[in-house]
Parts: C-alpha cells; structure tokens; sequence
C-alpha cells in the first residue's frame, strides 16, 4: 500500500537536542557539552528504567531529575532561576535546518509526531518553532504512561490516527526508536546522521575522546539488535525523494 502518513520522532530528529548546548555552556562555561552528553544520556536511560519497573513520572519530570544527577555528579552548584533557564530551553530547541522546508514538501500527507515528550512540553515546543501549522496532530506516550520503545507506544499511531500500519512511514534519527518501531512491524527510515567510517576517524583522531564524540558512539550508531530500518537517509529532506509526489486532486 501506498504510503499516507508520515509520523516523526522529535527530540532528535525534527529537532537538535544538542542545541541545549548554547545554553548549558552559558550557564557553566567550559562544561556546557559535558552537561548536555551526561544530561541527554541518562535522560533516555530514565524512560527505559521507569518504563521497565513500571514507575511512569512524564518526560518533563525525567528531564528535571536527569539535570539535576548530571549537575550533582559535576559538582556544579546552581541557582533554582538559572535551573528553569536551562530546562526553558527545552520548549525552544532547535529544529534542524531542513525540518521545515521538509515538512512543507510532504503536505498532502498527514505529517505528525510520535513522541515521549510530556503534552505541554511538547506543544509548547511544536507551537513555539512554527510546526504547528505543518503538522496535523503531535501524540504524546503520556496517554500510556510508557515510553518509547515500548510497543504500546507505537500502537498511538493507529489509535490516534487511524492510519493502517503499512500506510505508515516511521522516521526517527534514534537507533533505538527506529527499530523499535521496525519491531511492531512499521516501515521505518532512519535518519544516519553520522556514519560509522567518520565514527571510527573521529575515535582514532582523538587521544582523549570528548564527550560529544562518546555520545555519537553510544547514541547515533545503529545497535545490534538483529532488526534493520528499511531505508537509510542522511537528513530529512532525503524523504522528498524517497516518498513519490501526492497526487493534486
């Protein structure tokens, strides 16, 4: 069946969690990338914990208390108001630079969101970058209280959209999510931002490893997990020419 419905994972992929940086750097000058490689880091490793013991807090409190071990475990003192400044940041991230002419190519589709960001946070994100007028619906896991890769997760695309899977096209930059989508049976692109071969140069490259580079090594490598997305892109304007033109009517 042909392809009707386009749903994107956003923190990542719609938009550049390492954006945070800006801000992390600002308030604590020189360990602003450590922060945000730490802070992303167990912030994905709390949605796993919480789903797998089965104590659901929403993506907003995961964010807040994975800041909070990164802050503590660096030993950085901070002020409540320059706390909020940093998770402010949050609802302004940065889309990456072809998430919007991407997303007006593909109107004629139903374009959403999958993602296991908290409602508010995510809307007022959505709302606060202008996706909103491109997007027909934003779906947040908080409806199942579990996260992603939960296949209770995915199953929200067809609630929540009425779409039949094989009419749907995944698209995450997540290793993780991508097969976990590909492990309910949706066709899924991943977005492979940084290949292997560069991995493996920047490693040899390096005599110390930066935290940047360990996280593109844990975070943006296909796992090993025995399933494979179905398409491998470089962005996500990519998937203008991987998707055929909907026809005018």
């Amino acid at each position: 069946m042909a392809i009707t419905t386009v749903v994107f994972d956003a923190y990542g992929t719609l938009y550049d969690i390492q954006s945070v940086t800006s801000v992390t750097d600002q308030a604590f000058p020189g360990h602003g990338d450590m922060i945000t490689q730490i802070w992303r880091m167990k912030q994905l490793e709390y949605t796993w914990l919480r789903s797998l013991m089965r104590r659901y807090e929403d993506f907003e409190a995961v964010t807040r208390q994975s800041l909070v071990y990164t802050l503590r475990i660096l030993g950085l003192r901070y002020e409540e108001v320059l706390f909020e400044k940093i998770m402010d940041k949050y609802v302004h991230l940065d889309p990456y630079p072809d998430t919007l002419p991407t997303l007006e190519q593909l109107q004629g589709r139903t374009l959403a969101i999958l993602s296991n960001g908290a409602p508010s946070m995510l809307n007022t994100l959505v709302r606060n970058t202008g996706l909103d007028r491109l997007l027909d619906k934003t779906i947040s896991v908080d409806v199942k209280r579990t996260f992603k890769p939960s296949p209770d997760a995915y199953g929200l695309i067809e609630t929540e959209l009425g779409a039949d899977p094989s009419e749907v096209l995944f698209v995450s930059s997540n290793p993780w999510d991508a097969i976990g989508a590909k492990a309910v049976g949706l066709t899924v692109a991943w977005i492979e931002r940084v290949t292997p071969e560069a991995m493996a140069i920047a490693c040899e490259n390096s005599a110390i490893v930066p935290p940047l580079t360990m996280f593109k090594a844990m975070r943006t490598q296909m796992d090993e997990l025995g399933l494979e997305p179905d398409h491998r892109i470089r962005g996500l304007s990519a998937l203008v020419g991987l998707l055929p033109p909907v026809a005018k009517s």
